[in-house]
Parts: C-alpha cells; sequence; structure tokens
C-alpha cells in the first residue's frame, strides 16, 4: 500500500516511527512534512495529506497532529475524503469496514506506540464491507457534491 503521512509539529515526534514501522511491513510511505518539529500549522499539513490521498487512487493516508482532531477536521474539509480519528484497532477497523475512510488520523499526545501499531494494522488489514454502507459512504460523498457545487 502506498501511504501519504503529514503531521504538525506535535505529532512530529512519532512521524519516523510510523515511516519505519510502515515500510518494515512492505508499504510505500511518501512524508508530506513537515521537515523538522518547528511550529507549524495542522490545517497546512492535514489538506496536504487529503490532497494527495484524492489525487492518487487506491492510496491512504496518515495524519497526526497532539489530539488527532483539528488535523483531521481539516483533511475532511477536501471533498472525495473520509478522515477518521481513531483512538484503537477498533476504531479504526471499524472506519475501513463502514466508512471507506481513506485517512485515519490520532493524536500523538492520546496514543502511545503500541496503539498506533494496532491502529495502522487494523486500518491496513481491515477492507471496506459495502452492502448497506455502501449507501451510507454515497450519502456522504452527496453531500460533498452538493457543497462543492455551491
Amino acid at each position: 500500500m502506498r501511504f501519504y503521512i503529514a503531521t504538525d509539529h506535535a505529532g512530529y515526534a512519532v512521524k519516523a516511527y510510523i515511516k519505519e514501522l510502515l515500510t518494515d511491513k512492505g508499504h510505500t510511505v511518501v512524508d508530506l512534512g513537515p521537515d523538522s518539529a518547528d511550529r507549524v500549522d495542522y490545517p497546512d499539513y492535514g489538506r496536504t495529506c487529503a490532497e494527495a490521498v484524492r489525487d492518487d487512487a487506491g492510496s491512504y493516508g496518515i495524519v497526526v497532529c497532539g489530539t488527532g482532531i483539528g488535523i483531521s477536521i481539516s483533511a475532511n474539509k477536501v471533498p472525495g475524503i473520509r478522515a477518521a480519528l481513531c483512538h484503537d484497532a477498533y476504531t479504526a477497523a471499524m472506519a475501513r469496514a463502514h466508512n471507506d475512510a481513506q485517512i485515519v488520523a490520532f493524536g500523538e499526545r492520546v496514543v502511545g506506540r503500541g496503539v498506533i501499531e494496532s491502529i495502522l494494522d487494523a486500518f491496513i488489514m481491515t477492507e471496506f464491507e459495502g452492502g448497506r454502507h455502501a449507501g451510507r459512504v454515497e450519502k456522504i460523498n452527496a453531500i460533498d457534491r452538493e457543497y462543492k457545487s455551491v
């Protein structure tokens, strides 16, 4: 799988860990920044990751800030993107299975490294179930299309 990863300064410290974890499992990771722990604004990086995922069909994204909240909200502003804030393996699996999420978000100040690994494993191993969930995802996509035309 190809993953794009972006953080703000509060998520920067775990980025190298995530990149190594995923590359060791055979995945490709594209680092979209930042390049240091200097203060940056999470909306810029949430948007950058979401646009990269939107423009690269079949790719996935990882966004990290202090809590995961701000960067996931920012990523979700990009039409067609479903970024899910996850706190554990269960929420990551449900984000994929029920919501067909393309981006996983979490907070460096909220989850530890072991939990991060379990979140990523669940996100990677879980397929979208389709079925009754496909109609709901289509309703989410319809909201995007409606507001895009405004």
